[in-house]
């Protein structure tokens, strides 16, 4: 933190002798005193390489220290060609951005007033116009093009065998539902929905694929197997991240998403790679919600396959534990509110008599 200050004051300080030197040029055209003008534009013309110089040391200087606040190596198979896309990028466009600008600013000094000095001037260059459109264009086709594919692969349809999770975002809080043994998730409908009886998900409980399903306070997944979420939002919209996996995707309310990836690490591996034995997965949410979006964490936990099914058998179904709602589903629905409006209707009659 204290390099980051110390960073900070230099920049802030070449920053006010800019200014100073800018007000001092100002001053010196509204006096009328050309001889301090050129002057001070020999120090403005010094301070245009100065100045990048400094700048660039700076940055060469403090990288290493901001990197040590990036993201460890993916630990998804497809969070590595991501990563690998998006330094690429970084590398091209940073190598384009230095020799532009040393461009800029060397010419600006190489070429600063002099007097009696005259511009030369050129109706067009075409060979320069072809060169400086052509070159940028291809440079960003193959961007794209890497980026297009990198997407074309990672956004296939999930194989038939990768393990399902249910994600539902609601303010403020995730909940994750498995599909149990015949790894089918049952139906479910937004009216079913009934928090006050423990029903979050909207679970039809007459649909038989629901009778072993289960819900998890903590998002275990095996190494190495494909995982699908299954995503959706109860109410507003939120969005799945998880970033040590390079997974994000939007949970939309009545428009479910979905995303699938293989993770390649487990929890404990990771603790180990990093020398954190504190450290956990998380899944968070990057749409700002409401008040309480910051509260949105859940525990994503990576285990090795064997341990994962040894996990999934020790789950308890929720019609299991909760068995006041079997049976209980869509048609019930139906029934209550015909009778609510057979009832209504009744009471309309009785009011026009």
């Amino acid at each position: 933190m204290n390099t980051l200050f110390i960073g900070l004051a230099a920049i802030l300080i070449l920053s006010i002798l800019f200014l100073l030197f800018r007000i001092q040029s100002l001053v010196t055209i509204v006096k009328g005193s050309h001889q301090k003008v050129g002057m001070s534009n020999k120090v403005n013309g010094a301070l245009m390489l100065i100045v990048p110089i400094i700048l660039l040391a700076l940055t060469v200087w403090y990288s290493p220290i901001a990197a040590e606040s990036f993201l460890p190596e993916a630990s998804s198979e497809h969070g590595l060609v991501t990563d690998r896309l998006f330094w690429t990028s970084i590398t091209v466009v940073s190598i384009m951005f230095l020799i532009t600008n040393a461009g800029l600013f060397w010419f600006a000094y190489k070429y600063q007033y002099k007097e009696g000095r005259q511009a030369s001037f050129f109706h067009d260059n075409t060979r320069l116009e072809v060169f400086w459109t052509i070159v940028p264009a291809v440079i960003m086709a193959l961007l794209v093009f890497f980026g297009w594919k990198a997407w074309s692969d990672i956004m296939v349809e999930p194989p038939k065998e990768a393990i399902k999770v249910e994600i539902m975002g609601k303010q403020f809080a995730w909940q994750v539902r498995y599909p149990g043994k015949d790894k089918e998730f049952g139906n479910h409908d937004f009216r079913l929905i009934d928090d006050v009886a423990g029903n979050e998900f909207g679970i039809d409980f007459e649909d038989k694929n629901s009778e072993d399903d289960f819900i998890a306070r903590e998002l275990y997944i095996p190494k190495g197997k494909p995982v699908l979420f299954k995503i959706r939002a109860r109410d507003v919209l939120h969005s799945v991240f998880a970033p040590h996996f390079r997974v994000k995707m939007d949970a939309v309310p009545g428009m479910p998403t979905q995303f699938h990836f293989v993770p390649t690490k487990t929890t404990e591996e990771m603790r180990t790679e990093l020398n954190n034995p504190e450290f956990n997965y998380e899944l968070a949410c990057t749409e700002i919600c409401g008040r309480g979006h910051f509260a949105m964490k859940f525990i994503i936990v990576v285990v090795e396959p064997n341990e994962y099914n040894k996990w999934v058998a020790e789950q308890t179904p929720f019609l299991e534990s909760n068995p006041q709602f079997k049976g209980k589903g869509l048609s019930d629905l139906r029934k209550k509110n015909l009778a609510k409006k057979k009832a209504e209707e009744k009471s309309e009659e009785q009011a026009s008599l």
